[in-house]
């Protein structure tokens, strides 16, 4: 989705041994049923390291929860993600009538990847630090987009955008598809997307580490902390976080879906000038405000926050955003939580550099920016995807929402959380009776995504494909 937003996430503790999944029917996911509990091995000393082919092992020998509880009448959803396929969720879900309690990571706000971030030192800074901008091409996304512009809080980005190539050569992209932006930047439109209802229970920031079927219902744990019990339950994130939760959570199929999406890494530069760059014009288009940097390892996308949000403005610093290619993201990756100072400085010196060939300038001549941030999306855009509009486990009673799921847009994000909230709703009104006839998205290959290495926007380059030739699932 243009663009990312994985956060820090807790260390699960240990799964529950079959015999303790209480209220709920539990059958073996492999041949040969249910084997007796084997003693644990010893662990080496030392802090204990998360393995992605261990955390596979682990899912695949996972035993599937089957819930046997009657579907109840007034149900509660718990969704563990907080940005746009989980907010459009939740508010699927209350239109219906069904509660929901989101959790988010969040410490300032809600929105995952509708990200803004808003620096006070005087001079009122504000940069969209991931998602940059959106298109629609769908009428029910489209449909909520106009109540963004109605309310004020979207309006159409008629800024010029194109492609750059090193030595200062833009070309615009023109599209007749609109493009848009919040108003404030991207985070307000996130809060606008639940409804003013008391079906809906926001709690942040909370880092949920642990599911556990219990009498018919999902337990969910923060660090050991009980934060409630509820009817179903909804993946509304995905990285390293989701995979740890689900590889002790009984949800093998679910398991399995989300351990075959790949995951792109891209490095993000915030910085501010005192003066304006020197951007290249294009004689139809004037000076641009956005491009798509072509052949510069360090560089895929530049942006002017300033020009783009607030044009009618004058006398404010230029604040721009700056992204790396998906493959110096992949080549330069370190944990995100704990970014060595070394690490940093070389992304900043890199794509720095990078700007100056992008725009044609001498080594070391691009002025010096008095303020720089430098952030690793270490789990950014998908990679790969099934092609379906949500996964649902009507066994489990629990789905898995978000972009990935058919696209790297915000709008592919919106609409799979509406999706699987109508889904939801649709299995609790069937009394779950019929329950395999709600089971989608379980055995799904995945396809590769096409696209920019910030995201698809669809319609604003219709004449590359999306998505391409199949790709085979890892070997378990």
């Amino acid at each position: 989705m243009p663009l990312f937003h994985p956060a820090p996430c807790a260390r699960p503790a240990a799964a529950r041994a079959a015999s303790r999944f209480s209220g709920a029917v539990v059958a073996a996911s492999g041949a040969g049923g249910a084997r007796p509990p084997k003693a644990p091995p010893r662990r080496p000393r030392g802090k204990p390291r998360f393995s992605r082919q261990s955390a596979i092992k682990k899912s695949f020998q996972q035993e599937q929860v089957v819930f046997s509880t009657p579907v109840p009448a007034d149900p509660t959803v718990a969704i563990i993600g907080g940005g746009a396929s989980g907010l459009s969720c939740a508010s699927a879900l209350a239109a219906r009538g069904v509660r929901a309690v989101v959790f988010d990571t969040g410490m300032h706000g809600l929105g995952g990847r509708m990200a803004t971030r808003m620096v006070d030192d005087g001079r009122r800074l504000v940069f969209d630090h991931a998602a940059q901008f959106f298109t629609a091409s769908d009428q029910r996304f489209q449909k909520l987009v106009d109540e963004w512009v109605e309310k004020g809080l979207a309006r159409e980005w008629r800024g010029s955008i194109g492609e750059l190539e090193a030595g200062g050569h833009f070309t615009a992209i023109p599209s007749s598809t609109p493009r848009y932006i919040g108003v404030r930047g991207m985070r307000p439109l996130a809060d606008a997307m639940l409804p003013e209802n008391d079906l809906i229970k926001v709690v942040r920031p909370s880092w949920i580490s642990k599911l556990e079927p219990f009498n018919g219902l999902w337990r969910l744990f923060e660090n050991e902390k009980p934060q409630g019990q509820y009817d179903a339950v909804v993946i509304a994130h995905n990285g390293k976080c989701a995979n740890r939760l689900l590889s002790t959570s009984g949800l093998p199929q679910l398991t399995r879906q989300m351990k075959r999406l790949e995951l792109s890494s891209v490095w993000a530069l915030l910085a501010a000038f005192d003066d304006p760059l020197p951007i290249p014009q294009d004689n139809s288009y004037g000076t641009f405000e956005g491009a798509f940097v072509r052949d510069i390892d360090s560089l895929s996308w530049m942006a002017n926050n300033t020009q783009k949000l607030f044009p009618l403005e004058t006398n404010r610093p230029e604040c721009w955003t700056f992204f790396s290619t998906a493959s110096y993201g992949k080549k330069n990756k370190v944990p995100q939580e704990n970014i060595p100072n070394a690490t940093a400085e070389k992304v900043k010196r890199d794509m720095l550099g990078g700007i100056e060939v992008a725009l044609g300038l001498s080594t070391g001549s691009l002025q010096r920016p008095f303020y720089t941030r430098v952030q690793l999306w270490g789990a950014a855009l998908p990679m790969n995807t099934p092609g379906v509009p949500c996964i649902f486990d009507p066994q489990g009673r629990a789905g898995i929402c978000g972009d990935w799921l058919t696209g790297s847009s915000i709008e592919a994000a919106v609409l799979s959380g509406m999706s699987l909230g109508d889904h939801v709703a649709d299995y609790f009104a069937s009394g779950g009776e019929r329950p395999e006839e709600f089971a989608i998205g379980l055995d799904d290959s995945l396809n590769r995504v096409e696209g920019h290495d910030i995201g698809q926007f669809p319609g604003l380059d219709p004449q590359k494909p999306q998505v391409a030739e199949p790709q085979l699932a890892p070997s378990i």
